[in-house]
């Protein structure tokens, strides 16, 4: 028997079986899909994503990209780096939070495929991801402050104005609170970015079971990491190329 298999990502595949009549019923009727071919709830929930929070420490001498900086230079990251002429001089230091508990959604915008989806992640909307990333920031923090850290960074440079520094960034729409300056819990809500690990809204026993086939759906599977429970913990690249295998 023919199948025919979705894989357009965590944010693509809930997307494409919300245009195709498959998803919360409610919510397709309210922006036109029809007709509603099978009522899934649970299509497009449990969003989740690594939150990334980060220091970028002017140096007064050039710093070598690292691997894991060059294959964080996305152009959109690039682009903001050089914006601020920092790309080549400044040491760019990330804090990851490994396995989030934070879920969110993922909703229709309207019914053209080429417009991307609404998505909230609800970063740090968990007290223990939270937690998690306030540790991380100090530990950053400890290394900045460190012997062994301290030919990269200029002599006179305080915490302060290093949070200050990534708080007057673009790096994101949230607005921005003085108290980040003082309070790392703050900064964190307020500096978060997304580290392009994103999975959830087609997951394994909600939307399809254990063999990726969509329930009440006959020849429709989803494999891709939308299918995800939890994150792998690392870049799910690897996961997904072995899940596509």
């Amino acid at each position: 028997m023919n199948e025919v298999i979705l894989s357009a990502g965590a944010l693509g595949s809930p997307q494409l079986l919300m245009l195709s009549g498959i998803g919360p019923r409610a919510h397709l009727e309210a922006h036109g899909v029809n007709p509603v071919v099978l009522d899934v709830p649970m299509v497009g929930q449990g969003m989740g994503d690594n939150p990334m929070n980060s220091f970028i420490v002017p140096s007064p001498q050039p710093v070598e990209l690292s691997v894991v900086e060059t294959s964080l230079s996305t152009q959109s990251i690039t682009d903001l780096l050089k914006s601020v002429s920092m790309i080549e001089i400044d040491g760019w230091i990330v804090n990851k939070v490994d396995g989030p508990l934070s879920r969110g959604h993922l909703e229709l915008r309207n019914k053209n495929p080429d417009d991307n989806p609404y998505v909230k992640f609800n970063y740090y909307q968990e007290p223990e991801d939270l937690e998690k990333c306030v540790k991380g920031l100090k530990t950053i923090i400890k290394v900045i402050k460190s012997n062994a850290y301290s030919n990269y960074k200029y002599r006179n440079a305080t915490t302060r104005e290093l949070l200050n520094l990534m708080l007057s960034l673009p790096i994101n729409l949230r607005p921005r609170h003085e108290t980040a300056m003082f309070n790392l819990t703050q900064f964190c809500f307020d500096t978060v970015m997304t580290i392009w690990h994103y999975h959830g809204g087609c997951q394994v026993g909600r939307v399809v079971d254990k063999d990726y086939k969509v329930f009440g759906i006959d020849a429709l599977r989803v494999i891709d990491g939308s299918t995800f429970l939890k994150s792998p913990g690392t870049n799910p690249q690897a996961t997904v190329m072995m899940l596509g295998r």
